[in-house]
């Protein structure tokens, strides 16, 4: 009987898999990017999605097929207000949350704009980086190095 709960609870455990999130918050939670990746079970290969969403407006979720190694690194890029350059590797996408749009680009763009953040994986979790001063920051003082 215990060797039978015992194999029990081990294919219990066999068919446990795991999400991960990341986001970076444009306006709070209800304006943000959101990079999340879904294991169906312990050993099975990552699905990872891009959710961009400005709500109540729109909300979309688009499939990143080729992300699935933890060694994926995405730079965010900003534009203008709303719009973003991603890059992966070689792989460039632009969105936008005004209609919550991905694409992929089919040449590097020639300016992607100020890098605000990156997504990246680490420790075997995926986890957002932000570039960015924190808001309220002082820019450090102009030095005097050289001056009588």
């Amino acid at each position: 009987m215990k060797i039978g709960l015992a194999l029990l609870s081990i294919l219990a455990l066999a068919g446990c898999g795991d999400t991960q999130h990341a986001a970076y918050l444009i306006a709070g939670p209800q304006h943000s990017l959101t990079l999340t990746r879904q294991q169906a079970f312990i050993g099975s290969e990552w699905d990872t999605e891009l959710i961009v969403a400005r709500f109540p407006e729109c909300q979309r979720r688009y499939p990143m097929k080729e992300m699935v190694t933890d060694a994926v690194k995405i730079d965010v890029f900003r534009t203008e207000p709303g719009v973003f350059i991603l890059n992966s590797g070689k792989r460039w996408y632009v969105t936008e949350t005004r209609g919550c749009r991905l694409e992929q680009f089919k040449d590097t763009p020639p300016a992607p704009g100020d890098l605000i953040g990156r997504f990246q994986f680490r420790d075997g979790t995926i986890e957002y980086k932000s570039q960015e001063a924190p808001a309220g920051a002082v820019p450090p003082a102009p030095t005097s190095a050289g001056k009588p």
